[in-house]
Parts: structure tokens; sequence; C-alpha cells
């Protein structure tokens, strides 16, 4: 990436309106349409979305993407219906025991509500403040419950493939946990042992940081300081011994290669955590140091690789570094990226969770963040724009050239073309959003995080 301009907040203010201003236009739209049992919207095929039976973690997206957007336009169908749908849907999610993607979905919704709640936002609706507490309890401590324990006090909270699998997905996810624990929750397990929810956070962070994350240090012949960075979406664990025993991936190219979705759920995941443990400090009472030093050095070492590696010339990222047909572009990283190639596509909704990373770990570092704070907003300003901002009528997503699961053929393919371009995703859409209301507070001196700083302090 080439971080040149040197931009401000205010630079894209009226962007990130116009991406509101659409985004309610067509979640209002998809929600008239749309019925719930007929499962979560996942991606679009021609403009138009679509359910795909895999698992439904992204009907969250769906509601969260009204409750964002209630935040810029006061529309109130836009909160009536993202209450209304929470309430109603998203309560079977809390306690769905075979996923790792309670962050997703609960924050998104019970999470976003209580926030508005807090912030006097949604007054009418604040009969449910104790209801999003206890959802948030209940879907973190479900979703520490998922617990592999692999010795010297650490663990991971395993996905949906089974106990032998960490995703780096799940770090971003933890923000359930962290929300749980703020609220004072504990997990109860067998004879009533007591297990601390931010040890399980941090337990799961610590263990994700170490083999999910690769800092030059050699520990394969790929891990070089030239690559420092660089991810891999699953790490394979034997579920006898729990010893490591090899990276695996299930969207991304290979396991030597780095999937950008899962680097950018990595980028975002620790700079948020980091965040949330930097306000916990004054009131915990353990030091911090240790963890934060570890979230900091994570965050940095994936947001660096993300520059440096994994994005074209304008910030945006193709759908996996090592993909086939990548070398066919050339130098790609000295080029705009390019979504309607015919070689390999780009992930847009990739660059949009990457794009809230870099600004949220410049965010937390002040000064010496400048350079990750340059490269978010050039992202979210590429992304605020065709081809990406998805302006046509009758297009029911926001953000252009998603990708899902490249090697399952997921994605739709236009005629004529050998890969697939053009169509969205509810995640790409949420992520979107949540970066245009990260940008807008940033101008209004109102940072945006996933947690209260208020009750946090209190606790």
């Amino acid at each position: 990436m080439n971080v040149v301009e040197v931009l401000s907040p205010k630079d894209l203010l009226q962007l990130a309106r116009r991406v509101c201003e659409l985004g309610s236009e067509k979640t209002l739209a998809l929600a008239r349409r749309w019925r719930p049992q007929d499962g979560a919207p996942v991606v679009t095929i021609r403009g138009q979305y679509t359910a795909r039976s895999w698992t439904q973690w992204t009907q969250g997206f769906q509601f969260g993407n009204a409750f964002l957007c209630f935040e810029s336009s006061g529309e109130p169908e836009l909160l009536r219906f993202a209450v209304e749908s929470t309430l109603r849907v998203m309560p079977s999610h809390l306690t769905h025991t075979g996923v790792h993607d309670h962050g997703f979905n609960t924050v998104s919704t019970f999470g976003q509500l209580r926030r508005l709640i807090l912030e006097h936002a949604a007054d009418r609706y604040a009969v449910h403040l104790e209801a999003c507490d206890i959802a948030i309890r209940v879907s973190g401590a479900v979703q520490a419950s998922r617990w592999r324990d692999i010795g010297n006090g650490d663990g991971y909270i395993y996905s949906f493939n089974g106990p032998q699998s960490l995703f780096i997905d799940t770090i971003r996810s933890l923000r359930v946990l962290g929300l749980s624990h703020q609220l004072g929750h504990e997990l109860f397990g067998e004879q009533d042992e007591r297990f601390d929810l931010l040890e399980r956070l941090l337990a799961h962070a610590r263990t994700t940081s170490k083999f999910n994350i690769f800092f030059g240090e050699g520990r394969d012949v790929y891990d070089t300081k030239e690559f420092r960075g660089r991810t891999a979406h699953e790490s394979i664990f034997n579920t006898v011994g729990s010893s490591y025993r090899c990276p695996s991936s299930q969207q991304g190219y290979s396991p030597f290669s780095t999937w950008t979705r899962g680097l950018a759920w990595a980028m975002l995941g620790f700079a948020e955590q980091l965040e949330f443990l930097n306000v916990l400090v004054p009131t915990h009472p353990k030091p911090l140091d240790s963890a934060i030093e570890m979230m900091r050095e994570a965050a940095i070492a994936t947001c660096d690789f993300y520059i440096n590696k994994a994005s074209a010339r304008d910030g945006i990222c193709y759908w996996d570094t090592g993909a086939p047909r990548l070398h066919e572009l050339g130098d790609w990283r000295d080029r705009d990226a390019e979504p309607m190639n015919e070689f390999e596509p780009v992930d847009a909704s990739a660059s949009a969770i990457a794009a809230q990373g870099l600004l949220r770990l410049g965010h937390v570092l002040g000064a010496s963040g400048d350079l990750y704070t340059q490269a978010g907003l050039g992202v979210a300003k590429r992304l605020f724009s065709e081809p990406y901002l998805a302006t046509a009528s009758g297009v029911e997503g926001l953000l252009l050239h998603s990708i899902y699961h490249r090697p399952n053929g997921w994605d739709y393919v236009p005629p004529a073309s050998s890969i697939p371009y053009g169509e969205s995703s509810m995640w790409g859409d949420y992520h979107l959003l949540e970066l245009a209301l990260l940008v807008r507070r940033l101008t209004e001196d109102r940072y945006y995080t996933f947690f209260s700083v208020d009750t946090v302090a209190a606790r």
C-alpha cells in the first residue's frame, strides 16, 4: 500500500454520510422483502441477497446494519426493525453451543442496542436494557464454554470444525467475552467450578497470537522476517495430547498463504481488545502489562503485513496473498486493485475490516500510530466510493466485490468472467457501515467502541 495522501476524518465525512444514506435505503428495502424463516441473508447473487446454509453467523449483521444506519439517519423505522428483530429472532443464537461466532451475532444486535440506550439515543427502548445485559452475559458464557485446554494456563475457543480447530476469526468475536466480563458474569462448570471470562479471553488471544500469527521467528521455513505478520486461518491441535500439529485453512488458498479476511479479523480483533485492556488497567486487580504487550505486538505485526504485503497500492486486498494466479497480474502491489481482472478476485469485505483495524491501532498508539491512521483513512476513502460502493438502483448490497468462500466456489461468477466480482456480503456491508460510523465519530471526538468506557471504569 502506498500511504502518501495526508487525510483527516473530516475529509471523509461527506463520503461516510453518503455510505450511511445508501445503507439506510438498502437495509430498509431488504427488511421489507426478507423473511426470517428463510434463514440469514449471506451474500448477493446478481445483486440480490440470498441465504446459504452453513451457519447463521450473518443474521446479527442484518439487524446490526439497521442499528448503525439509525444512528446516522435517526429514521424510526430502522430502529424499530432492529429492536423487534433482535428481540424476536436473536435469542436462539445466545445459547447456540455449536459455533464460535457469538461476538458477531450478539454484539451486533443486543450490544448495539445496549450502547444506544446507554448513549440516550434509544431512550424509548430503555426498558430492554436489562434484557440486553442478560443476553450478552449468556452469550459470552456459552462462547467461553467451547474451551480446549492445552496446558500451562493456555487454551482456545474452538471453532465449529471441532475441538482440534482454532480459527483466527474468533479473535474479533471475543468482544462478547469482554462485554460479558464487563457485566460481572462468570461461567460455572461441573461442581460449581468457576471460570473467569477475562482469563479465557486473554488465554485465547495468547494462543491465537502464538500459533496463528507468524512473527518472523523461524517457526517454519516460511516464517521469515520479510513476511512478519502473516496469518494462518486455522491451527490444528492433537485432541489427545493437546499439542500443536500444523496450520490449516478453510477459506484461504493454503495453510502457508494468508487468507486476507482472516488477516483482517486479527488486525481488528487485537486492536479492539488492546483498547479494551487499556481501559481496564486502572481498576483491574491484576497487572495486564504482558497481555497488553502481546495484543500490541500482534496488532502491529498484522497491520504492517497488510500495508506492506497484503494490499495493492490503493489499500484494497485480493482474497489471498498466495492465490495461485495472482502472479499473472504482474506487480499487483504497485497498482490499484483491479476487481474485474481475469485471474484472482479482490475481497473488499476484508479491506473494510482491515481499515477499521488500522484506524483503531492508530488511535490506541497515539502520535506513534499516524502511519496506521493514514492507511486506515486511505482504505476507507477508497471503499466509500465507486467501484466499491454500490450506488446502482436495485442492488441490495452496499459494499461490492466481497468474497465468501473461494475454494468452495460459493461466490457468483458473472457470465464471460473467470472470477467472481461485483457482489456483496452481509458482513461486508456491516463492517463498511461500522467503519463509516467510526470515521464520523472521530470527527466529533466521540470515539466508538464495542464497550462503554464509563461502565468499564465503574467496575
